[in-house]
């Protein structure tokens, strides 16, 4: 049996533990309820975004014999080199929250190399950065304090090099993969194809009876070009929000569950130490007992 004031360490360990857990729960707990109001408000400006975009793009893909010329909506068959842009956590203690988005981001390049396509990974995120230089996967470019702290000027620099080498034809197809909120207590994972932009889905018929918008021929490029880097801009800035509210909702899980599993602990290193310190009194009684029967 342990000793007790070597169990008295160790609870006293855990008990210092639990503090330390309850107080990063409560942290991410405050932290979410910004998080996650600021995720719902650009939810919907994103939804809408991808709306009008679609709805123009389809417009013009409708009304043009041949359809629409711009590179950002035509349909590669065939890609030779893409763009995988993912986002992971700064830190750690949030669960799977980070392992899932690697795990999505493993299975596109194993996908990607099986049809012999290359790959240019760019990282954002401490977390997912590390596990991808451990084990020495190429990356493309790094960014570290953004997932943590999204900003609109910093994510719009960083995705600018995928628009511009896609418009000039370097890449043929551009992803973001991120681990999303759902709710308090779920994370969605997400794994966008940002481009091309996907115009599959509008129907022209409908367009034509429904939509109240009106293009001229000349404003078209001009249109499109604009709308496609506000559209993956915002996509990519909107990733890094909903990304960091799942973190601390997943955060806040995780800090939860350790906190129960530190309480079991400590009551179960209390009921040893009773053990404990009842076996030692035990003993002692037993040794004063026979050292006075020896006596007689």
């Amino acid at each position: 049996m342990a000793n007790l004031k070597d169990i008295q360490r160790q609870i006293k360990s855990v008990s210092n533990t639990q503090k330390t857990t309850r107080a990063m729960k409560l942290v991410s707990t405050a932290k979410l309820r910004r998080a996650e109001e600021l995720a719902k408000r650009s939810r919907l400006y994103a939804e809408k975004m991808n709306q009008v975009i679609a709805e123009i793009a389809g417009r013009i893909e409708c009304s043009k014999i041949g359809g629409i010329e711009n590179r950002c909506f035509t349909p590669i068959e065939n890609p030779k080199v893409v763009d995988i842009v993912f986002v992971t956590a700064d830190k750690g203690l949030c669960g799977g929250f980070n392992i899932q988005t690697i795990k999505a981001v493993n299975k596109l390049l194993k996908e990607y190399k099986e049809q012999d396509v290359k790959v240019r990974l760019r990282g954002i995120g401490k977390k997912g950065i590390e596990f991808f230089n451990y084990n020495e996967t190429e990356m493309f470019d790094t960014v570290t304090n953004l997932s943590s702290k999204p900003d609109k000027e910093r994510s719009d620099k960083f995705i600018e090099t995928s628009i511009e080498d896609y418009k000039d034809g370097k890449i043929d197809a551009l992803h973001i993969v991120y681990n999303g909120y759902k709710n308090m207590i779920t994370q969605e994972l997400h794994v966008n194809k940002v481009l091309p932009v996907d115009t599959s889905s509008f129907d022209c018929n409908t367009a034509r009876s429904s939509s109240m918008l009106e293009i001229e021929a000349e404003d078209e490029e001009k249109m499109l070009d604009s709308l496609v880097n506000k559209y993956v801009g915002y996509s990519m800035y909107y990733s890094l929000i909903d990304s960091v509210a799942a973190e601390h909702s997943a955060r806040m899980q995780a800090m939860d569950t350790a906190t129960n599993n530190a309480k079991e602990m400590v009551k179960s290193l209390n009921v040893e130490f009773n053990k404990a310190r009842q076996a030692a009194i035990t003993t002692e009684l037993i040794e004063i007992i026979s050292g006075v029967e020896s006596m007689k």
